[in-house]
């Protein structure tokens, strides 16, 4: 009988640690964005949409070829980087007078995410056996999104001491960067299997077509999935406080928090399709409902943390899947490829979703009921692929050297 292998292991602890510790720091600024970019700073609607959009890019690029150099010249480097320059950024945006350095802030923000984020989810898989990439994935997306619990309750509290100083308070986020960045140094490099023959390292590195037979489905859905500071800024057009904002938004990732690695269990049990396509519905229902709503209420709270399910259910199930159809010499690859596909994919809907906030005359309404229904066809196509038989199972034959 094999021995069950241990899949809690000493780099997924620091990586969540590490993960926790950066969100916290990312959510003291991010539900409070909205508010600093359109009311502090006076920019309109598709700026907003715009800045995330260019930021999904950047991550997206660096995740790429950040991803690529990982798979041999290791992963802690990029990693390390990646958090550094995710402080600098996070500098830039607390002390910005005009909107374009909080673009130049998030972009440097996220291009130090896309370096660090690719090479640290090959890591993950790396560290554990294939059985458990769903698992490991779901306590890593806990463990990251308790720390985007902790942040916006910093930021209330900020709020509450600095009398309601937003560039103030960002200012709070700024420590637990640097403490994600000290973390950094406790990972222990994982050294990626050798093989005498360089053409055939060169042939297991290609992606093959189970990836993206994969992905496809995905970054589809991602042209549709809208920057959550859009989603923000609908609650603030409802006419809800900058409290009760961040009092959501806490609601959304405490049912991220807990969801996430109750979900990479189910994904081990029951198709991963199905589960991501259950997350789909939650957007669905999530965004069509918020689209229709025309005052702030209980309702909107519901929907909210509702909406938590879906990151929940999507995100480490979505990069397991990947992972699982690629050889572990090219993870970092092809977590690169597929989370830089999903950035520009991003990056259109942060575009086409500004433009047809500001042709609503600042109502977001119509892009948040389209971006719904098209996840809820989405939901219906996911929930079919979960009754093929699983991408893994076919991709094992591609997977095998060839006799």
């Amino acid at each position: 009988m094999k021995p069950k292998s241990i899949w809690l292991t000493r780099n997924l602890i620091v990586l969540s640690l590490i993960s926790l510790m950066q969100d916290a720091a990312s959510e003291i600024m991010y539900p409070l964005m909205p508010l600093f970019l359109t009311g502090v700073l006076v920019a309109p609607a598709i700026v907003l949409g715009a800045v995330e959009g260019c930021a999904e890019v950047a991550m997206g690029v660096s995740k790429y070829f950040a991803g690529k150099a990982s798979d041999s010249r290791g992963r802690k480097q990029f990693i390390t980087a990646g958090y550094g320059l995710a402080g600098v950024g996070k500098i830039l945006v607390a002390s910005s007078v005009i909107w374009p350095t909080v673009l130049l802030g998030r972009v440097i923000d996220r291009l130090g995410k896309g370096i660090r984020s690719a090479p640290r989810d090959a890591m993950i898989t790396n560290s554990v056996e294939p059985e458990h990439y769903s698992r490991a994935y779901g306590f890593h997306r806990s463990a990251d999104t308790l720390g985007a619990v902790i942040g916006p309750v910093i930021a209330l509290i900020g709020l509450s001491v600095l009398n309601g100083n937003i560039r103030a308070v960002m200012w709070w986020a700024i420590v637990p960067a640097v403490l994600s960045i000290g973390l950094t140094f406790f990972i222990k490099e994982v050294k990626q299997p050798r093989t005498e023959n360089p053409k055939s390292l060169t042939t297991k590195l290609k992606l093959p077509n189970s990836f993206w037979a994969t992905s496809v489905p995905f970054i589809l859905f991602a042209l549709t999935n809208l920057p959550d500071t859009l989603l923000l800024l609908r609650l603030f057009q409802l006419g809800t406080s900058t409290t009760h904002v961040v009092l959501a938004y806490i609601a959304f990732n405490i049912v991220y928090t807990l969801a996430a690695y109750p979900a990479g269990i189910l994904a081990e049990n029951i198709s991963p399709h199905k589960i991501y396509a259950i997350g789909l519905a939650a957007f669905a229902v999530s965004y069509v409902t918020l689209g229709q709503l025309s005052r702030p209420g209980i309702l909107m709270y519901l929907v909210v943390a509702l909406y938590g399910f879906f990151p929940a259910l999507t995100d480490g199930i979505g990069k397991s899947m990947v992972s699982s159809v690629v050889p572990k010499q090219s993870h970092g690859r092809a977590q690169g490829v597929f989370q830089s596909l999903s950035g520009f994919a991003i990056l259109f809907a942060g575009l086409w979703a500004g433009a047809l906030w500001g042709a609503g005359k600042g109502s977001g309404s119509a892009p948040m009921t389209i971006a719904g229904l098209a996840a809820g066809v989405m939901a219906i196509g996911f929930f079919v692929l979960g009754k093929s038989p699983h991408l893994t199972e076919l991709a094992i034959e591609e997977l095998m050297p060839s006799e």
